[in-house]
């Protein structure tokens, strides 16, 4: 493969600041041997300093969950890519399923988004998936190609080498159904063929893909053998130390 898994922890609005620190202090030992393997966490916005500071000499990197398309100005509530890679983030999701569906994110947005990120010099994950809905009526690949060719857009070559793609089908999400080891494969080299087809084999076989659907120690090891499969990014399960840790050692 050739690719080095990326395991993320998304924790999304969970844990308070001194929760998070908690946490954070708890996984550094666990994964303090693991070389093989790029590890990422993202906690909340209110948490990201302190969390930034207790992972400082780890090998445990920060990510964000979002960020705003633009650097500066009134947009009251927003976070910009500039104060998160102040703050020390490396990394930062986009797309999730629960903006697009919840908060109606449409993939010009992420688009915007993607732009800002990269230009900060960040990695930004973005996230595609279908809903159970959109499953059933036989339209996962055309809704996932559509999201990431829409958010993509004509970021160009030399750009879009430096995303990393989650799949995450929404109705897998938090709900502790799971697609198989073999669906999750039969999508994800869906995407990379999309994605050669859309900007070259070459690159789409760097890309890292990642599967995003309830995650866990215990299918963790069957998900990462996938040959298109490149890492997770992790919900519930990224905030049990011992849990993530597991993971992130699957891979």
């Amino acid at each position: 493969m050739g690719r080095k898994p990326l395991i993320v922890g998304n924790w999304k609005m969970n844990r308070t600041v001194s929760e998070g620190v908690a946490l954070a202090k708890e996984l550094r030992p666990k994964l303090v041997e693991l070389e093989t393997v790029d590890v990422a966490i993202c906690p909340s916005f209110t948490s990201l300093d302190a969390v930034g500071r207790a992972l400082e000499g780890s090998n445990i990197a920060l990510g964000a969950q979002d960020a705003f398309w633009e650097g500066q100005g009134a947009f009251t509530g927003e976070v910009s890519a500039a104060q998160l890679k102040d703050v020390g983030c490396r990394y930062v999701i986009l797309g999730h399923s629960e903006r697009r569906r919840l908060l109606g994110e449409k993939s010009a947005e992420v688009h915007l988004k993607l732009r800002a990120v990269l230009a900060c010099g960040l990695t930004p994950i973005l996230c595609v998936g279908e809903s159970l809905e959109e499953r059933e009526a036989d339209e996962t690949f055309e809704v996932v190609s559509e999201q990431t060719e829409h958010s993509i857009g004509n970021l160009g070559a030399e750009a879009t080498a430096k995303l990393v793609i989650a799949y995450e089908p929404v109705w897998a999400i938090g709900t502790g159904k799971n697609a198989t080891a073999q669906e999750a494969q039969e999508v994800h080299a869906l995407v990379r063929e999309h994605l050669g087809k859309l900007l070259g084999a070459g690159l789409a076989e760097g890309l890292r893909l990642l599967y995003g659907g309830s995650v866990t120690a215990a299918n963790a090891k069957e998900l990462m053998a996938q040959p298109d499969i490149d890492g997770a990014l992790v919900g519930g399960a990224s905030l049990v130390a011992d849990a993530f840790a597991a993971i992130a050692k699957a891979a």
